[in-house]
């Protein structure tokens, strides 16, 4: 009966591409229509309808025409699997977790843990969840991940079954997540992963990336090749059907060449104009001039050649800021690049080509070798000589992420971010080049920013970053739920052209406009995974708000999870002050396989969380040694006391210790001058279940006071005074083999504003000539460079060779003990390196 079917309050645009034909749209369509569905579908290459007239829009890729309008509009895109799941659920499943955005890189996974902490399994399914995924309580046929540490006895009979389920660490999410893509599987695949085997000398695997071909290029010399292309010959190319083309002056092509695309564009179904005003499509090679600025605002396709000469090879839809290199370039590349040398390394092939031509578009200069000039070495993973070579020299050791986003943002992104100096063992990062798309609000935002109405100052139009209101539509007055995204200055074009008579629609279009239905009665805020109910509305935006309420827990819980010590997988709840509603368990299940093999449980809702009043670094804390549970424990109890645990020295309040440690965490803390308190002080709240005064469990140590010859609380108050800028100027070189680690030594110098560089004696290696002293300190002990090595043999042979290369500098060499380091971390206080230092004798 209509009007009572499933989707009888939905209207649904399905959207042919080379991914979803016309057989398998019709399919689709019945299915909807057989439970109450209005559906249209747009076939290849035909103006998609005005998107606000739907309520979802089911495509498998998000390359199709009006997909930034709809993501505009709040309408859901969802793949064709969502029609599906839906059925067989018999209510409307979440369209979250059916959304085909890239970004959205865990879209596909459907994941279950088993035999891992309850705080590592809760961080797991926020951040899948976060990112597109689904949860399962239990291994089913459409189950793709099951996350352990060990083949279980589960695990053995998932295997036994001859499930696809991939059986994988928890370490792979971790790494997925750190760096915001999808990484291969299979080094963490048990029974036998390859990150946990010894150490390999061999380069990790390059798996195909088809994301950079025909993008690596902003500027291609010869016109594409339709007769090998995957759309077929010339004669079939439509994919400018009912377009007009405009080709900027800029381009400087020869005329054989224009005349040759024109007559590409013609064939496709198109055709060219020299009028701004009356083109659909835009093609130039700068970001500039006001053809270019005209076309923007309007809401044109805005691309450059190489976007043009996809589209023909290609015979398919996708959007310039889809690929970095196929919309126009800025003269000048982004500020502050031009001081950059770049090199590159284990990146290969197509990728290479796209890095290299990213780098001269960013406006950096890219090198084949590596020198000591250079700056910054991207690269793909840190098997390699150049790597090696780059630490010794202190260059900037990043991954290919740091400049597509600096490209994407337009603004230089910085090196210390985690994501760009991640780098997974045994993973080859260049798989995942070319993922990054351009942030087309920045780029309105410095290249065609709205033009101010008559009598308005300019400086009131200007778009503002983060700002959640729709630019230039005053005009409409109903409230939109705060999702975080901008909106853009929409131009005439942007709802679309009316269909022609190539789309098809199983009812007559509905005249009355689509309203926002009242929010639902039952909506409840702890609800994290809330699926709409399949009474009452369905109109686009209240399923959109409800797809937006849902969201944005699980970005939050995935944003907290990457700060914490070793991710997703070492210990530590994902609870944080603030944030009741994502700080629960997910103990019910979202829709991720049928009805029948689904186990339904009870969801508990916690009651909200007090503010924190100390944000505590801890140490030396021996009551959670090898104890996760308990420690996963306490720390939730804790948090509910107002005492949020954290890994972070530079953010804690307060440091908790049973004595004065000269350990990492001990050190860095103290450079950020917190309040320093007994470990007792955890145990006391424990045990009381309240938070008592740290005040009256200020750290006392006399004895370790007298041994390192320093007091705390001077220490802590210089800190305060330092502010973190103790070592600020020094460039401090440290051999491999040092005690402790050269790891901890480096984070325990940057902690303190200085500079630490491995010192392995390798030829070329110089340091700078005489620097000035700081501050009115003697200049004599300005010209001092430092060494900090310990006494083993392969370190000694380095003696010699460091006090040649300091003397050569006109700089004074000190070869010290890591005790030098130590105690001054600790004091807070410059210490000379006479008593520290080791003789010259040392090294016959």
């Amino acid at each position: 009966m209509e009007g009572e079917g499933l989707f009888s309050q939905a209207r649904i645009c399905i959207v042919c591409s080379a991914q979803l034909n016309a057989e398998q749209a019709e399919e689709i369509s019945s299915a909807l229509r057989e439970n109450g569905g209005e559906v249209v579908i747009n076939e290849p290459q035909t103006p998609l309808p005005p998107v606000n007239e739907f309520s979802h829009i089911i495509s498998p890729t998000i390359d199709f025409e009006g997909h930034d309008a709809a993501c505009d509009a709040l309408i859901p895109v969802v793949k064709p699997q969502w029609v599906q799941m839906s059925i067989s659920k018999q209510k409307l499943a979440n369209p979250r977790q059916y959304n085909p955005d890239p970004r959205l890189f865990m879209n596909d996974v459907i994941v279950t843990c088993e035999d891992i902490p309850e705080g590592d399994k809760d961080a797991i399914i926020g951040g899948v969840l976060a990112m597109g995924g689904l949860y399962t309580s239990r291994i089913t046929n459409s189950t793709t991940h099951l996350v352990t540490l060990t083949m279980n006895e589960r695990c053995m009979a998932a295997k036994k079954r001859g499930l696809a389920t991939k059986i994988v660490l928890p370490h792979w999410f971790d790494d997925c997540l750190k760096l915001g893509r999808r990484i291969d599987e299979r080094p963490y695949l048990l029974p036998n992963p390859e990150i946990l085997r010894p150490e390999n000398e061999r380069p990790p695997r390059i798996a195909a990336n088809r994301d950079v071909i025909g993008a690596s290029t902003p500027e291609p010399n010869a016109l594409p090749d339709r007769a090998a292309s995957p759309g077929g010959s010339r004669k079939e190319l439509n994919i400018f059907k009912k377009k007009t083309v405009m080709i900027s002056s800029d381009l400087g092509i020869a005329e054989h060449m224009s005349s040759s695309i024109e007559e590409l564009i013609r064939e496709g179904g198109g055709q060219t104009t020299n009028d701004v005003s009356k083109c659909d499509i835009f093609i130039c090679r700068y970001r500039e001039g006001e053809d270019y600025k005209l076309a923007s605002r309007a809401g044109k396709d805005v691309g450059n050649l190489s976007w043009l000469f996809h589209l023909i090879t290609h015979n398919s839809w996708t959007s310039p800021l889809r690929r970095l290199l196929h919309y126009p370039i800025a003269r000048g590349g982004i500020p502050g690049f031009n001081k950059f040398k770049i090199s590159l390394s284990n990146y290969a092939g197509e990728a290479r080509i796209y890095l290299e031509n990213l780098i001269a578009a960013a406006g950096a200069e890219s090198t084949k070798t590596l020198k000591q000039e250079n700056t910054h070495l991207l690269t793909a993973h840190k098997n390699s000589e150049k790597c090696t070579a780059a630490k010794e020299w202190n260059l900037h050791i990043v991954n290919h992420l740091w400049l597509e986003e600096s490209y994407a943002k337009w603004q230089q992104q910085s090196v210390t971010d985690p994501r760009y100096t991640h780098f997974p063992r045994r993973t080859n990062l260049s798989d995942v080049v070319g993922q990054t798309r351009i942030d087309r609000y920045t780029v309105e935002e410095h290249f065609f920013p709205p033009e101010p109405a008559p009598g308005v100052k300019k400086s009131a139009t200007q778009p503002q970053k983060g700002n959640n209101a729709t630019l230039n539509n005053s005009s409409n007055n109903a409230k939109t739920p705060k999702s975080g995204r901008k909106a853009i200055n929409e131009g005439p074009d942007m709802t679309g052209p009316e269909p022609d008579s190539t789309t098809k629609t199983t009812k007559k279009l509905k005249e009355k406009s689509l309203q926002t239905p009242i929010p639902s009665r039952f909506a409840d805020l702890g609800k994290e995974n809330e699926t709409p109910s399949t009474t009452g509305s369905r109109k686009s935006k209240d399923i959109a708000a409800a797809k937006l309420h849902n969201l944005a827990p699980d970005i939050s819980l995935y944003e907290k999870e990457l700060k914490r010590v070793g991710g997703v997988i070492y210990g530590g709840r994902r609870k944080s002050a603030g944030e009741p509603d994502s700080a629960r368990k997910r103990s019910a299940e979202p829709d991720s396989a049928s009805a029948s093999e689904d186990a339904i449980e009870t969801k508990r809702i916690k009651t909200s969380k007090p503010p924190i009043a100390i944000r505590l670094v801890i140490t030396g804390f021996n009551r959670w040694v090898e104890k996760p549970n308990i420690e996963d424990s306490e720390r939730t109890q804790l948090r509910d006391l107002g005492i949020l645990v954290i890994p972070d020295p530079s953010r804690c309040t307060h440091l908790a210790a049973p004595s004065i440690k000269r350990t990492q965490k001990f050190l860095n803390a103290l450079a950020h001058a917190p309040v320093i308190i007994n470990s007792n002080f955890i145990t006391d709240c424990l045990e009381k279940k309240e938070l008592l005064d740290p005040n009256d469990y200020i750290l006392k140590d006399k004895a370790s006071e007298k041994k390192y010859n320093f007091t705390l609380e001077k220490a802590r108050q210089r800190a305060k005074k330092n502010e973190q800028k103790l070592l600020s100027g020094h460039t401090i070189y440290c051999t491999d083999k040092i005690n402790g680690g050269i790891e901890a030594f480096q984070a325990i110098i940057e902690a303190n504003g200085g500079q630490c560089v491995p010192y392995r004696g390798r030829p070329g290696t110089m340091i700078s000539s005489r620097r000035l002293a700081a501050d009115g300190a003697d200049q004599s002990e300005a010209d001092d460079v430092y060494l900090i090595s310990g006494t083993d043999k392969s370190s000694v042979k380095l003696w010699d060779k460091f006090r040649t290369m300091a003397r050569n500098a006109k700089r004074v060499p000190r070869v010290v003990s890591s005790d030098w380091l130590l105690d001054i971390a600790l004091s807070q206080e410059w210490r000379s390196g006479d008593s520290y230092e080791h003789p010259d004798e040392n090294t016959s």
